[in-house]
């Protein structure tokens, strides 16, 4: 894609911008992890109850905004966005195990046990939830661009719903076998997991396109972006 030449105060400024979504991202990743182990209901409509992890309900921003980096300043940028937020989630993972090392004070007014049941989290979830994250996210990125090439830059809803649905689905289905195969989670709660999961995932996709949309027209007004043109930082 072509690359918009900007001023030296509008590439600051670009900067940014960049600096910030990548902060929410981070932020949204790493509270997914912090979460997960509480569960709720949900009854979407008479009969039918949606049962998912609490940790679900930040994990769409973030496919939102590394569709909004994709979209503003490439794939690259993107790309290493999805590895900061690797990088940042096991780094708070390692803290959470060493705070659990530490013993507690008698005085402490969480104990050692309130501390392990709520932050407590085995090697083989971690693992589930990184590897889904993984391949998820890249598998978005590579499909955003592919209709962001096919379509010339133009249809953003395209690109923006099928890579997440996609990314989506495969990120819900990968997570949820491996806690299964690690013996985490019960095969007969396999499928409706998936399917609560996906459903969630896919019902904010749709609500947050116009978000997509408003982000991406507004962002191009301020630095007067061409059709398909994406921001160069460095």
């Amino acid at each position: 894609m072509d690359q918009a030449s900007l001023s030296p105060k509008d590439r600051e400024a670009a900067f940014r911008l960049f600096i910030l979504l990548g902060g929410l991202f981070i932020a949204a990743l790493v509270s997914c992890n912090l979460i997960f182990r509480k569960f709720f209901s949900w009854e979407l409509f008479d009969g039918f109850s949606f049962e998912q992890s609490v940790g679900i309900l930040p994990y769409p921003i973030t496919f939102l905004i590394t569709d909004l980096i994709s979209e503003i300043y490439g794939a690259k940028r993107a790309n290493q966005v999805v590895f900061a937020g690797l990088f940042a989630s096991l780094f708070v993972l390692l803290i959470i195990y060493l705070g659990n090392a530490a013993p507690a004070t008698s005085w402490s007014p969480v104990t050692d046990d309130q501390y392990s049941h709520v932050f407590g989290q085995t090697a083989m979830a971690v693992g589930a939830s990184m590897t889904a994250y993984l391949i998820a996210q890249f598998i978005d990125i590579r499909v955003f661009h592919f209709w962001k090439r096919l379509t010339k830059g133009k249809m953003l809803w395209v690109r923006n719903n099928f890579s997440t649905l996609t990314s989506q689905f495969i990120d819900t289905f990968t997570v949820i076998l491996l806690l299964c195969l690690g013996g985490e989670i019960e095969w007969a709660l396999f499928w409706t997991l998936v399917f609560n999961g996906f459903l969630f995932k896919a019902l904010v996709a749709l609500f947050d396109t116009p978000l997509f949309y408003l982000t991406s027209w507004a962002v191009r007004k301020r630095f007067k972006l061409e059709v398909g043109q994406e921001i160069s930082l460095f």
